[in-house]
């Protein structure tokens, strides 16, 4: 899950933005969890859609 749509119980601020502490420690934790956790959804897809890209551009290379 991304913290970029996530809203704090404390502060009823977006996690993303850090405005207390609760705020900033969960975004330091969600962004520990994975190397993927910080970026959001359309960006994995944009990387997903240039990796399948790539793969195809091999493949032709080598037939």
């Amino acid at each position: 899950m991304t913290y970029d749509r996530l809203v704090c119980a404390n502060c009823a601020a977006p996690v993303s933005q850090g405005r207390c502490p609760v705020c900033r420690a969960n975004r330091e934790r969600l962004q520990q969890e994975s190397p993927f956790s910080g970026l959001n959804p359309v960006a994995l897809v944009v990387l997903m859609v240039v990796l399948v890209a790539a793969l195809v551009l091999v493949a032709e290379q080598t037939v």
